[in-house]
Order: structure tokens, then C-alpha cells, then sequence
């Protein structure tokens, strides 16, 4: 068999069959060579034939045929034997811990590493899970996950106008996590973690190794040189990696979680695999994609949202949110260079509905109102600070908006409420639109000083480059989180000297002259 078939979630457009039935749409690659398995056939699509099937009956639909294309003849394989020469020059790198790691872990699933301690655990709709995460025996999260991903394409052909896969609502990227491998996936002194789930049967599934944690060297975590004295103080800052790593269909996510000894946590999602493409007659240019080599094959413009559920309760469950923005002084100033920031703090839901401002400056900070940093007065609280973020593109009355409407806006707040649990809804395969966020928030109750939910929207947005093609190199994603206003001073000044191999210390007098 020549013809690879790939299923993809069918979504909702308003035809009939997507109301009363379970349905996927297929799209169909083809096996140039035949004695070679591992033949890259995404390289060579059947662009416009697609199969339209009832999971239920597994019964075939219809055909859908748009007309035909030339099958794209350039091989797009990554392997070795297909590469060529490797590079020669690379020397290996070692990590060593002769002494162990830093962390413990008690009970199979609780860490502690440093003065951070959480829960590790893992859902076939989710994957990785972290709960009950405090520093130094203070509060900060009841959870950090991934709650929804969905992957919209801006091309309007028969082909990819339908794709939009969300990939924790109707694949679960729990389901499709990898059991990672030592020394390829995560490097140093590991500690895995085992997930447990559930197959239809009722029968227990146990994926090996699907949850990666290990140290890191981060680079530096503070320096000064006092020039008075000529003496340099310098610490190394060491992280905490979680993380996990799943394939969907042609995708591959990776989902990082970082800790750090100044108490702050970074979520760094790598994106990697191979690109979704389509095939034009050759010599002709899409409008809507990128060409990737003079055969017709080219990669569709699309996005990828991430929406984090982030639970917080800094120093206790009742917690307010605040947004801080950064305004140009007033006029009076004589210089014109003043600035100051201006804090809001939220009182319902639909007031917390924002998005980045990079002009602003704009974070959101997670606060308890009910306790106060004895330095400045203020409440103590926890920042969420953008890294880069997009827009979703997708008009308004798309089906996509429609079901995939928390992309709307990049943070939301609400109260929480144990079934509010997932931004597009329970089930997102073929609802017609609506649910989740942009419903709960309707009733625009109020998140001041109470148990809140955050959720965090992160826009990705991949407009391909020839060098993504065949495999894409790493495209990183994410956020931060930090401490703001939590402690009386930098938390990080108790991390101790760090010794070169030959014994020396990096503190020490005389190295800036």
C-alpha cells in the first residue's frame, strides 16, 4: 500500500452530518518509494482528495475530490542515509553529578529541589499536571497545566480552509505523549516519571517515562563587581526542568516547565516536526503559504494557541488580579523623560478580559489582598509576564472563532468552579461554538479577593520558512512567572558559591583589573 491516510477532527461548519454524526476528514500522501518505508510521504501530498468517515459505523461518508494536482516529486526525508555527510567537528559533552541531584522525590510523585515543593501528575487530556507548588512552605499555585491547544490554518482551499485541530480537546496530548529516551530527549541525571491511564477497554495503560525532570546550569543568577573594592560576587543559577513531550499527527510539542532559585517558574513550549503542507500546480505561487521547493509543495499559513490554566493562591486561596501599565509622564515634567506605572485591579470577569501590550509595558499580577509585603505596604503577589504573543486572524464569524472563542482575548480570570475546566468546552470535536470561557464569563461575577482560575492564551504564529523544511528546528513559546512584591529582598542571595572543576571559587578580588 502507497497511500498514506491521515485522520483529522472534522470540526463543525453546519453540514448536517456534523450535527448528527462523529466524523473525520482524512488527507492522503503518497509512497513514491516502495521498498523505502520510512519514505517522508508528507513531501509528496494528494492535495484535494479527502475521505469523509463515521467513527461510529466506521462507515465511508463521501469522497471529497476538489480537482487534481500534480503529486509533488522532490523527496523531503531527513534520515542519515539520506543527509549525507554528518558533521565531524562536534566534541560530547558530559554532565556530571557525582554527588546526585539536588532534588528528592517522596511518595513516587512529590518533589522538593531547593526551597520549591509540588505535586507531579499527568491526565490523557492534559499530560503534565503540576499541583500544590509553594516556595519555602508558602503557598503559590493549586495547579499549572495546559488546558486547550488548538491549531487554526489561514488557508481558504477545499484542503486546509476545515483545519483547525484542537489538540487537547479532541486528541488529548496526554494520550499522545512519548516515552522519553535518556541521553535524546532530556540529558543528565534523570528522574522519570511513569503515567497511568485509562484505555476504552477500562484496562490501565502505563506509558514509561513519559514525565522528564532534571537540573540544568542556567548561566548567571546574579553578579556585581564592586570597582571601589575590585572584589566580584557572582552566583550561578541552577533550574528545575518538568517537562514532557507529545506528538500530534505531524506536530511535535514539547512543554517545559522551568523553576528557578529566585522563585520564579517559565514555561517554555518547544515547537518541532513536520510542517502540515498542500501542493500547487508547479510554477504557480500560493497566496496563502510559503513554497518549499520548485515542485508545488508548500506549507499553509496557520497559529497555535496555548491556553493555560493557571490556579493560583498566593499566601492563602483568596486572591484578587491587577494589571499594570506603563504611561508616558505629564506634560509638566521639565525633561520629558517621566514615566509611571498605573495598577488596576480587576473586580469582575469581563473587566479581566485583556491582551498583551507591548507598548505598555502591560503584566498581570496575581495579589492577596488580605496580606501584605511589610517593606512597602503593597500585597504580596506573583507576576505573569508575555513573552511573545499574536493576535488569532481568523474573522470573527469564522467557525474557528466560534469554537475556539477564549483565543479572543490573551488572559481571562474567573471564579472557580469545578466544572469549569477546559476553555472550549467540555467537548470541542463538533460543537457549534461558544462554549467554555465566553460563556462562564457571561454572568461577569466577581474575582476580587476570592478563589480565582487564571487562563493564559499564548498565540504562536508560523508563516514557514524553507529552513522548517523537512524537519523544523526547535521554534520556542512561552511565559514567565515571578515573584513580585512576595519577598523582602532577593530570594536568591542564600544560593551558595559555585566551584570551578579545578576547586576555585568565582567569588574573589583583583579579576576586573
Amino acid at each position: 500500500m502507497r497511500v498514506r491516510i491521515d485522520p483529522w477532527s472534522a470540526g463543525n461548519y453546519g453540514n448536517p452530518d456534523e450535527d448528527s454524526r462523529r466524523i473525520l476528514r482524512t488527507t492522503v500522501h503518497y509512497q513514491l518509494n516502495p521498498d523505502d518505508s520510512e519514505e517522508n510521504t508528507y513531501a509528496h501530498p494528494i492535495a484535494g482528495l479527502h475521505a469523509v468517515l463515521d467513527l461510529n459505523t466506521l462507515e465511508v461518508i463521501r469522497i471529497d475530490d476538489f480537482g487534481v494536482k500534480p503529486i509533488p516529486q522532490e523527496p523531503g526525508n531527513y534520515l542519515p542515509k539520506d543527509v549525507g555527510q554528518l558533521r565531524t567537528d562536534l566534541k560530547p559533552i558530559e554532565i556530571s553529578q557525582p554527588d546526585g541531584p539536588s532534588f528528592t522525590v517522596e511518595d513516587d510523585y512529590k518533589v522538593t529541589w531547593q526551597k520549591w515543593e509540588f505535586l507531579v501528575g499527568f491526565s490523557p487530556r492534559e499530560g503534565l499536571i503540576l499541583y500544590n507548588i509553594l516556595y519555602d512552605g508558602r503557598p503559590l499555585f493549586r495547579s499549572l497545566r495546559l488546558a486547550e491547544m488548538v491549531v487554526p490554518y489561514g488557508d481558504p482551499s477545499p484542503s486546509h480552509s476545515r483545519q483547525n485541530a484542537f489538540d487537547v480537546g479532541e486528541y488529548g496530548v496526554g494520550w499522545l505523549a512519548n516515552s522519553l529516551e535518556l541521553g535524546c530527549d532530556c540529558l543528565g541525571l534523570i528522574h522519570y516519571f511513569d503515567a497511568y491511564m485509562t484505555e476504552n477497554d477500562g484496562s490501565v495503560r502505563t506509558l514509561k517515562n513519559a514525565v522528564c525532570m532534571h537540573e540544568e546550569d542556567d548561566g548567571i543568577l546574579w553578579k556585581h563587581w564592586n570597582y571601589r573594592t575590585d572584589h566580584t560576587e557572582v552566583r550561578r543559577s541552577r533550574r528545575l526542568v518538568v517537562s514532557f513531550i507529545t506528538t500530534v499527527g505531524i506536530y511535535e510539542y514539547g512543554f517545559f516547565w522551568y523553576f528557578r532559585q529566585d522563585g520564579s517558574i517559565e514555561m517554555d513550549i518547544k515547537l518541532t516536526g513536520i510542517m502540515n503542507i498542500g501542493a500547487v500546480p508547479p510554477g504557480e505561487k500560493p497566496k496563502y503559504g510559503v513554497l518549499l521547493n520548485r515542485d508545488g509543495l508548500y506549507a499553509p499559513n496557520h497559529q497555535h494557541f496555548f491556553c493555560f490554566r493557571l490556579e493560583p493562591m498566593i499566601d492563602g486561596l483568596n486572591n484578587s488580579v491587577v494589571e499594570t501599565n506603563t504611561v508616558t509622564g505629564d506634560e509638566e515634567t521639565p525633561y520629558g523623560n517621566a514615566f509611571h506605572v498605573v495598577t488596576t485591579t480587576f473586580k469582575t470577569e469581563q473587566e479581566a478580559q485583556r491582551d498583551v501590550n507591548p507598548f505598555s509595558a502591560r503584566s498581570w499580577r496575581f495579589i492577596n489582598p488580605n496580606v501584605l509585603n511589610s517593606r512597602n505596604g503593597e500585597p504580596v503577589g506573583f507576576e505573569l509576564l508575555p513573552h511573545e504573543n499574536v493576535p488569532a486572524f481568523a474573522r470573527s464569524t469564522s467557525s474557528f472563532m466560534k469554537r475556539a472563542a477564549f483565543t479572543a482575548h490573551h488572559f481571562w480570570v474567573t471564579p472557580s468552579a469545578p466544572d469549569e475546566q477546559f476553555p472550549a468546552g467540555d467537548y470541542p470535536n463538533q460543537h457549534a461554538g461558544e462554549a467554555g470561557l465566553p460563556t462562564w464569563t457571561r454572568a461577569n461575577r466577581s474575582i476580587e479577593n476570592t478563589v480565582l482560575t487564571g487562563w493564559y492564551v499564548l498565540g504562536v504564529h508560523h508563516i514557514a520558512r524553507i529552513e522548517e523544511w523537512p524537519v523544523m528546528p526547535v521554534k520556542h513559546a512561552g511565559f514567565l512567572m515571578r515573584p513580585n512584591n512576595f519577598f523582602e529582598q532577593s530570594p536568591a542571595l542564600d544560593v551558595p558559591l559555585t566551584h570551578t572543576m579545578h576547586g576555585d571559587s568565582c567569588e574573589h578580588d583583583g579579576h576586573n583589573t
